[in-house]
């Protein structure tokens, strides 16, 4: 069901309920870090608090609700920013990478952006695809003997 839509990269983005946006944006090339995320992010654990967004014209219910780490790293930014790697996306949405750097335009880029409509993306996680059964070796199935195993009171060569 959800697209995100890059508003920097200008690209949408289909991803499935309830996936980290942080690692939607890296599967796909978006790049979220300026230089000091790139030289020391801390993977995605809400520490290092590198991966912010702007998040605008989505639902209440478009992300996670805001978990104790986005609550305290956040205090002194903007009410639309959260931290990707602590959002999971839950229906589609416009983002802003790199919101701390700037976009030139930015109001007008934003009322183009959000007066695109979303495209509708997946509906529900894909079904597990079976595994088909791999073939036995004809020597399996013909019954081939199998090498004798030693006995416990078998004594090996050299110990009596």
């Amino acid at each position: 069901m959800p697209v995100i839509r890059f508003m920097r990269e200008g690209r949408d983005v289909e991803c499935y309920p309830g996936e980290n946006l942080r690692e939607v944006a890296l599967r796909e090339g978006i790049e979220l870090y300026g230089l000091k995320g790139k030289l020391g992010n801390c993977g995605g654990c809400g520490q290092c608090i590198t991966c912010f967004v702007d998040v605008r014209g989505a639902g209440p219910d478009a992300l996670s609700p805001l978990t104790s780490v986005e609550t305290q790293k956040l205090r002194r930014r903007p009410d639309s920013w959260r931290l990707a790697c602590q959002s999971l996306v839950q229906s589609s949405l416009v983002v802003l990478t790199r919101p701390q750097t700037g976009l030139p335009n930015a109001e007008a880029a934003w009322e183009e952006a959000l007066s695109q409509p979303l495209p509708e993306g997946p509906q529900a996680w894909p079904e597990p695809v079976e595994e088909a059964e791999t073939d036995v070796e004809p020597a399996a199935e013909a019954g081939s003997a199998t090498p004798p195993t030693a006995t416990t009171d078998e004594v090996a060569p050299g110990e009596a």
